[in-house]
C-alpha cells in the first residue's frame, strides 16, 4: 500500500499558493469570457471583466489564507505588545493603495455627478458626459457615471471590508511573525489588484471620452487629462506590484522578520 501521507502533507503545505494561483486563473478566464460577450456597448463587458478579475483574485487569496497551516508547537508564547493589522501590511505600499482607493472613489463620485442623466435611444443614462462643442451639446463617452460605476462601487463595497476583516483576523490569530506578514501582504496585494485595475479602467474611460472629439473638452478637459495620466501610470505600477505579491507574497526577508516579536498566540 502506498504511503500518501507525505504527498498529502506537501499539498497542504502549499495549498495557500494553489488557491491564490487558482483565483488568478479563474479571474482571467472569467474576464476573458465576459469581455467577449456580444453587446452593443463594448465598455460594460470590460467593466464586468475587470471587476470579476479583481473579486476572483481577492477570493483566491482569502481561500488560501483559510487553508494556510498554522504551526503547532508544544510551547506557545505571547508578547505583551498588542498586535495591530497595520503592523503586518506593507509599510510603503499600503498608504499608496489607500490613496489610490480614495482617488478611485473621488473619480467615481465626480463621474456620477457630471454624467448626463438623460437616457439615450437604448434607455441608458449616466454613461456619457454632455459638453458644449461649437455651440451645440455633444455627448462624450464612455464616461464613468452610475451606469458603469455601479459594478465598481459594488466590488469595492464587498472586497474592502472583507480584506480589512481578514487583516484583523491575521493580526490577532496564531502563527509566526513571518507567516502573518506573508499572509497580510498577499491580502493587501489582492485588494491592490481590485483597486488598481479599476482605477486604470476609469482613467482610460476618462481619457478616451475627453479625446473623442478634438477641442470639445476645452481647457478643463485638458487639465483633467494632465491630472489623471500620472494616476494611471501609478496604478499600472501598483497593479504589477500587487500581482507579483499575490503570486509570491514573501513579505520581508528573514533578517527583517527576526527584528519583530515572535509570538504564536
Amino acid at each position: 500500500m502506498l504511503d500518501t501521507a507525505p504527498l498529502q502533507s506537501r499539498f497542504l503545505d502549499h495549498a495557500d499558493y494553489y488557491a491564490r494561483w487558482s483565483g488568478l486563473a479563474i479571474g482571467m478566464v472569467a474576464a476573458q469570457q465576459l469581455v467577449t460577450v456580444q453587446s452593443d456597448d463594448i465598455t460594460m463587458p470590460l467593466v464586468l471583466a475587470i471587476t470579476a478579475f479583481g473579486l476572483c483574485a481577492v477570493g483566491g487569496v482569502l481561500l488560501g489564507d483559510a487553508l494556510t497551516l498554522r504551526p503547532q508547537e508544544a510551547v506557545r508564547t505571547a508578547s505583551i505588545t498588542p498586535r495591530l493589522a497595520r503592523d503586518q501590511v506593507p509599510p510603503r505600499m499600503a498608504p499608496l493603495l489607500l490613496l489610490q482607493a480614495a482617488s478611485l472613489g473621488a473619480l467615481l463620485v465626480i463621474g456620477a455627478v457630471t454624467a448626463s442623466s438623460a437616457p439615450d435611444q437604448m434607455g441608458r443614462a449616466g454613461h456619457v458626459i454632455t459638453v458644449a462643442c461649437e455651440g451645440a451639446p455633444a455627448p462624450l463617452g464612455p464616461w464613468p457615471g452610475l451606469y458603469y460605476s455601479g459594478p465598481m462601487f459594488a466590488a469595492l463595497a464587498v472586497g474592502t471590508p472583507v480584506c480589512a476583516w481578514a487583516l484583523r483576523r491575521i493580526a490577532h490569530g496564531p502563527g509566526g511573525e513571518q507567516q502573518r506578514r506573508d499572509r497580510a501582504w498577499a491580502i493587501t496585494g489582492a485588494w491592490g489588484l481590485l483597486v488598481s485595475s479599476q482605477i486604470l479602467l476609469v482613467v482610460l474611460m476618462i481619457f478616451v471620452a475627453l479625446t473623442e472629439k478634438e477641442n470639445c473638452a476645452g481647457p478643463l478637459g485638458a487639465a483633467t487629462i494632465v491630472a489623471i495620466c500620472p494616476l494611471g501610470l501609478l496604478s499600472l505600477f501598483t497593479f504589477g506590484w500587487s500581482l507579483i505579491t499575490v503570486v509570491a507574497p514573501r513579505a520581508v526577508d528573514d533578517e527583517a522578520a527576526d527584528d519583530g516579536p515572535f509570538d504564536d498566540e
